[in-house]
């Protein structure tokens, strides 16, 4: 008889242990299932946020390097600076999405305009600090939403060879300014009589009123132009490049930082010196820690289920050999050669496995969707708790002494990811499938191995 057709004589003809082994194999198969489409679909889900926020790399001072010298290694204190042209030619990487200057400088309000803290210099009336950058929409306060405009417009790459000025709403109120007025700074250097007039092109809103804890700045006093506006102001320009304190580069992906840092290097070569490049992927790390903890606990479950499933799939087989040793020996004694009889064994198997892999298909991906959504929200709201308690630290202090790291302020619009979706395409079938067939495969090994070493006549005549 053929050996296929003996297999699904056998199947029919034993009805209680083809229900239990379909039963197991399904069983393992739906958890197996389940734990690939959670960890497929947290994965996705992490990748997604990653291309939605990218990442930041930070060009900023090299504290090592100035301890050994100052810039190139001078012997000086003096903080290093860079070139626009250089952060220009970094920012035409192709892996760079968006990019932005960062310098800083102090001045002082002229023309009978007041701050409303006090003065960050006792000596110097009225002075505070102003921040030059390229584009103002691109400052992460901004970006993240911290920071509203209420009147006028941002500032672009458009605005830099004009004097325009954003200043926080409660500077605006105090000196009766909207967009379009004017308003006038004097450079840093407080012997200097200059002054420059800009145009105030918006109002914005910072809801903080703590000082800033590095600069004691008041935050209603922070001014906002382009850097190459701030440089002019205090004659800083050497032709038509702007100097910078810094800049950042925002990543298409965080995956290509290394990549990056390589191209960094090549487009700017010695104007890196004093510098360092940092990348901070904080807003994705915050937005996919619920999908970092679901994946490891989902794969640790779905191997654990996958070995213990192959485990007893093989236990039963071995069993059901051992009863079936008479069978066996009839078969060998009558000339049917032994891998005819694995044959059959293994086909016996894989009829079961294939029913039991088609039948979660169906319903497996629904479980998987519940099953996900109920693991991913709890760690999210875990993680929300966590950032919901954070606190800023003491006017004035870092929140060092209180235990408080700096680096664990939460990103604003970096919500933990709460909810997954479960996608059962062709090709996750196909894997899925695979290791279905492959945990039957080593279920059949086992006991394959019990029916090379049967002897015909041992079996017949002494029964094992």
């Amino acid at each position: 008889m053929n050996f296929l057709r003996r297999a699904a004589l056998s199947l029919w003809a034993r009805k209680t242990r083809t229900l239990a082994m379909l039963a197991t194999f399904l069983v393992m198969s739906a958890m197996v299932f389940g734990g690939v489409l959670i960890d497929d679909a947290t994965s996705r889900a992490g990748e997604q946020a990653k291309r939605k926020l990218g990442a930041d790399v930070t060009l900023s001072m090299d504290m090592d390097s100035l301890k050994d010298g100052g810039e190139g290694g001078s012997g000086g204190l003096q903080a290093p600076q860079i070139d626009s042209d250089a952060v220009d030619r970094i920012g035409r990487s192709p892996l760079v999405e968006s990019y932005n200057y960062e310098s800083f400088n102090g001045t002082r309000l002229a023309g009978g305009a007041k701050i409303v803290g006090q003065t960050m210099d006792p000596s110097v009336p009225n002075y505070t600090l102003v921040r030059g950058v390229l584009d103002s929409c691109l400052m992460p306060d901004f970006a993240g939403g911290k920071w509203k405009l209420l009147a006028g417009k941002a500032l672009t790459a458009a605005d830099k060879d004009r004097n325009a000025v954003l200043i926080e709403e409660r500077l605006a109120k105090k000196n009766d300014l909207k967009p379009g007025d004017k308003i006038s700074l004097t450079p840093n250097d407080p012997a200097s009589k200059d002054t420059a007039v800009f145009t105030v092109q918006g109002v914005y809103r910072d809801p903080s009123s703590e000082p800033d804890p590095e600069y004691m700045q008041f935050p209603g006093d922070r001014m906002i132009v382009s850097s190459r506006a701030l440089s002019r102001l205090n004659s800083e320009e050497d032709g038509p490049a702007t100097r910078l304190s810094g800049a950042v580069f925002k990543l298409k992906d965080p995956a290509t930082y290394d990549a990056f840092k390589a191209w960094a290097q090549r487009r700017a070569g010695s104007a890196l010196d004093g510098f360092k490049l940092g990348i901070n992927d904080k807003a994705v790390r915050q937005m996919t820690a619920p999908m970092s903890a679901v994946s490891s606990s989902t794969t640790v479950a779905m191997w654990l289920t996958g070995i213990a499933g192959a485990a007893v799939l093989a236990l039963l087989v071995t069993l059901a050999v051992k009863q079936r040793q008479k069978e066996y020996g009839v078969l060998l004694a009558l000339g049917e050669k032994k891998r005819r009889v694995i044959a059959q064994q293994a086909v016996e198997i894989f009829a079961l496995a294939a029913l039991a892999i088609g039948a979660s298909f169906l319903f497996a991906a629904p479980l998987a969707q519940a099953a996900g959504d109920s693991l991913v929200s709890g760690e999210a709201a875990a993680e929300q708790k966590k950032l919901d308690s954070w606190k800023q630290p003491p006017p004035g202090q870092t929140g060092l002494q209180q235990g408080q790291d700096p680096n664990d302020e939460p990103v604003l619009g970096a919500d933990p990811i709460d909810r997954i979706t479960i996608r059962l395409d062709h090709g996750t079938m196909a894997a899925l499938a695979g290791a279905g067939l492959g945990i039957a495969l080593l279920a059949t090994a086992v006991p394959a191995a019990s029916v090379l070493r049967l002897n015909p006549k041992t079996i017949l005549t002494k029964g094992k």
